[in-house]
């Protein structure tokens, strides 16, 4: 069994494989502060909940967005799982062909979902990825990453209306009943969630246009993914361990060049 790691900024998810069968996987907060130990002890105690013991655990496989956490999390894997992690780096063999200026550029958390989604549902495909940014990556069906969008994640400007604006509320992120609202929170929802499904389907619309790839896939990850086409309309997937699945591909691509 392996288990993959993939740290983004607001969140850590973990997922343990069992061949290519998921059987285990937890989301933790993303934090710089916590210690080594406090790390793999955290790592070990989430196991004791699970059916799988983490003795059964053979390698570790990392992918991170957040340079600050990675010296406690490596050590804290180094010491309490006893196993060397395979960190995810540009120079790794992905089988996706990085088409653009300088390839280091590339997130590593958007590489694993191109090599999740062009793996198990080909290409081309526009990978649509809700976390803290929100992401457009395109990959060809011979896996050339052919271009990629960045936009404000649905959270960000959530958290940037309530703190520029000293009487809005915090509120819940999801769609209302209906768009003619009468009270502010849901005049908020309204405002944050049609505009994010307007941005969907206009840059989706424009990618497709723009590669003259009309009748390219469209796979969705992240859990604001629902909230945006809860009626699946938009896109052809919804995967929301995208990731995981492109950790576990990428540690069969190179367990044997370590």
């Amino acid at each position: 069994m392996i288990l993959v790691i993939d740290v983004s900024n607001t969140n850590s998810t973990l997922g343990v494989f069992d061949g290519d069968k998921l059987v285990a996987n937890w989301r933790l907060s993303t934090l710089s502060s916590r210690t080594s130990d406090e790390t793999g002890m955290m790592i070990r105690m989430l196991f004791v909940h699970s059916d799988v013991s983490v003795d059964q655990i053979e390698a570790v496989v990392v992918s991170s967005v957040v340079p600050n956490v990675m010296y406690s999390l490596l050590n804290g894997i180094r010491k309490y799982l006893n196993r060397e992690p395979m960190v995810v780096r540009a120079g790794m063999k992905t089988g996706i062909n990085l088409r653009m200026e300088n390839p280091k550029e590339m997130g590593t958390d958007r590489i694993v979902n191109l090599v999740a989604a062009y793996e198990i549902y080909g290409g081309p495909a526009i990978v649509v990825d809700y976390s803290t940014a929100t992401t457009f990556d395109v990959v060809s069906a011979a896996g050339e990453f052919l271009t990629g969008i960045t936009a404000p994640g649905i959270q960000i400007c959530a958290d940037a209306l309530t703190q520029r604006a000293a009487q809005l509320p915090k509120i819940e992120i999801k769609r209302p009943a209906s768009l003619i609202t009468k009270n502010t929170v849901e005049s908020i929802q309204a405002g944050l969630v049609e505009s994010h499904i307007g941005e969907t389907i206009y840059i989706i619309e424009q990618i497709k246009e723009g590669l003259g790839l009309p009748e390219m896939k469209v796979i969705a990850t992240g859990g604001l993914a629902k909230v945006i086409d809860e009626n699946s309309e938009i896109f052809d997937v919804y995967d929301p361990v995208l990731a995981l699945q492109g950790l576990r591909l990428i540690y069969e691509k190179n367990k044997n060049r370590r």
